[in-house]
């Protein structure tokens, strides 16, 4: 695995474990507390994204910025349920929009089951997540389960607010936007809810309400957008097998990437013509040429170097993330190694090799964003 830059991703071995680990834990808390009955088509579907091949990303730095920060993982776990439920809330309804097809390499609820039954299931899903929002308040105390509540009201705003940006985009077939507008969309529908509320959740369950919760949002900003250029980028060009989605769908649903951005600003006035035409259309309004011109479209971006330059803009945000996420640690108390010497107790020994580990996860966690091939 190799980054954007094109060196080797060190770390991605140990951001791999971490990723399992907290996965693992997460989704065996998450199953807990999906009803066992169920209207047909609604609580037992809520199951079906959580349990595909996936990451976990949100839900472990939630737990990893606990553990970095000197809290104890468990007390942040039933957050970390929350990250992960809202997540797949919004991916059932982004699928929706999108009229995406595959989902971690299956086909999606809505392809699957219709798009009243995926509606449904999204809605339940972010009410799950709501339960669990509330859970907060009996394991944590009324204090600091108000202020994840903040948190909480505060992703999904702003997450809402940058979907309606990129559906507006596309309704309105905007053609004149510039990079600026692109990483504005970035900070409020993928910054926040993939990086801010997971970091800035896991800070406040391990130093308390009074914190500011706000030291890794720089960290989280700049990862965020370097993890939604990949994104696009994956969408391009990554590897069909590995990336589980529609290869070039974001071609055929006119999103407006970095690339795309780009491209129209490179374009001869002709080639500009022919995109602008092409992102007229909806998808089921383009007749029997629409893969011609989304294979064009793709060529006329691989002339333009517009994918190489959006992978340039990545790499400068991972090295912007890299040295903000260094500077906070290493500003907070030093995490011992976790090598018991006999007078402190097993439990705590463990607790500092997590700790240890957990701040080697958001060290490396940057490269890795721009590394991965899904």
């Amino acid at each position: 695995m190799t980054t954007a830059a094109g060196r080797p991703a060190l770390g991605a071995p140990l951001v791999e474990r971490v990723l399992a680990r907290y996965r693992e834990r997460t989704l065996a808390e998450l199953l807990r507390h999906i009803p066992e009955q169920s209207p047909p088509y609604l609580y037992d579907l809520a199951a079906d994204y959580p349990t595909r091949p996936c990451k976990g990303l949100r839900a472990a730095l939630c737990l990893a910025t606990c553990a970095a920060f000197g809290g104890r993982p468990e007390r942040a776990l039933n957050p970390a349920v929350t990250v992960e439920l809202f997540h797949n809330g919004f991916l059932v309804h982004d699928d929706i929009q999108d009229g995406s097809e595959l989902r971690r390499g299956e086909p999606t609820l809505p392809a699957r089951y219709g798009v009243e039954v995926a509606l449904n299931v999204g809605n339940a899903t972010n009410l799950l997540g709501l339960r669990r929002v509330m859970a907060n308040r009996r394991a944590l105390g009324g204090e600091l389960a108000w202020r994840l509540f903040e948190e909480t009201e505060l992703m999904c705003r702003q997450s809402l607010e940058g979907q309606a940006m990129e559906i507006a985009w596309i309704r309105d077939n905007a053609c004149g936007l510039t990079s600026a507008d692109y990483y504005r969309m970035c900070l409020k529908k993928t910054s926040w809810y993939t990086f801010l509320y997971p970091c800035r959740s896991g800070l406040l369950v391990a130093e308390g309400a009074g914190t500011d919760a706000a030291r890794l949002d720089r960290f989280g900003w700049y990862l965020g957008a370097a993890f939604q250029i990949q994104d696009d980028v994956l969408n391009l060009v990554g590897a069909a097998e590995e990336y589980g989605k529609e290869i070039a769908g974001d071609l055929w649903e006119g999103k407006r990437t970095l690339m795309l951005i780009q491209l129209l600003e490179r374009a001869t006035p002709a080639e500009r013509a022919r995109v602008v035409r092409h992102l007229s259309l909806t998808r089921s309004q383009r007749g029997p040429g629409a893969a011609e011109d989304v294979a064009w479209l793709l060529d006329r971006m691989t002339a333009y170097d517009c994918v190489a330059h959006a992978q340039e803009a990545a790499a400068g945000l991972v090295a912007a993330a890299a040295r903000e996420i260094e500077a906070v640690l290493a500003g907070a108390p030093a995490a011992a190694d976790g090598r018991s010497d006999g007078g402190e107790d097993a439990e705590e020994a463990a607790q500092a090799e997590e700790a240890a580990e957990a701040r080697a996860f958001l060290l490396a966690l940057p490269d890795f964003v721009v590394a991965r091939g899904r």
